[in-house]
C-alpha cells in the first residue's frame, strides 16, 4: 500500500505534500529533523492522507495536489476545517 500524504508545518503553517510506502516510518523521519525538505519547518502535522495500491497511482495524485485543482482541493480542506 502506496500513501500520498500532506503536512502542514505548524512553524509557517506551508504545506508539504509527498508519497511513501510506509507513512508511519516517513513521518518519524520528517518530525526528527531527517528530511532536508521540511526540517527547517519542524513541528509538522499530517492533515491529509490517501493510499493506493501502486506507487505510480500515488505519485501521479502527489502531483495532481501540487497543481491546479489538486491545489483547490487541498485550499478546501484545510478552509473547511
Amino acid at each position: 500500500m502506496y500513501h500520498v500524504y500532506v503536512l502542514k508545518s505548524l512553524k509557517d503553517g506551508k504545506l508539504y505534500i509527498g508519497q511513501t510506502g510506509n507513512l508511519e516510518k516517513r513521518l518519524l523521519k520528517h518530525n526528527s529533523g531527517m528530511c532536508k525538505s521540511t526540517k527547517s519547518r519542524l513541528p509538522l502535522e499530517l492533515i491529509y492522507k490517501e493510499e493506493y495500491n501502486t506507487r505510480s497511482e500515488a505519485i501521479k495524485r502527489e502531483k495532481e495536489l501540487k497543481f491546479g485543482k489538486g491545489r483547490d482541493f487541498l485550499n478546501g480542506i484545510i478552509n473547511s476545517g
